[in-house]
């Protein structure tokens, strides 16, 4: 059973919790899909996939297809910051795509349920997970 480690973003409050679990729900969707977050302990609440990265640390694009690791020009992030104006260089990549050996998940809150997150993941007093 491969686990990933999801880290959810809340657009309200700001703040980011960790949350490892099961990936094999999620194998097949792509950045920019939603899902519902009963998945990882969340109720009520649905969250958008952002992005993420695999075993090696290969970041996700959304614009390269598919889940394969390609080697691609870039010239703006994810996956390389320039430091000069035009500066473009080729960096190695994952698609957009979620498979197997994606160990990090970033996604986003887009409906809240009834319970806050830190009530949901066991947090004492609303503290922010590391």
């Amino acid at each position: 059973m491969p686990t990933a480690k999801f880290v959810v973003a809340d657009p309200k409050t700001g703040r980011c919790y960790q949350i490892e679990a099961d990936n094999t729900p999620l194998v097949g969707k792509r950045i920019g899909e939603t899902f519902d977050g009963s998945i990882l302990g969340l109720e009520g609440y649905k969250l958008e996939i952002t992005g993420g990265s695999d075993s090696s640390g290969f970041p996700m694009r959304p614009d390269i297809h598919g889940s394969r690791k390609v080697r691609v020009l870039l010239s703006a992030p994810p996956g390389f910051r320039p430091k000069r104006k035009g500066e473009r260089r080729r960096k190695t990549v994952r698609g957009n795509t979620i498979a197997p050996d994606i160990v990090q998940i970033n996604c986003k809150v887009v409906e809240y349920g009834e319970k806050s997150i830190p009530e949901l993941l066991g947090l004492e007093g609303g503290e922010q997970s590391e």
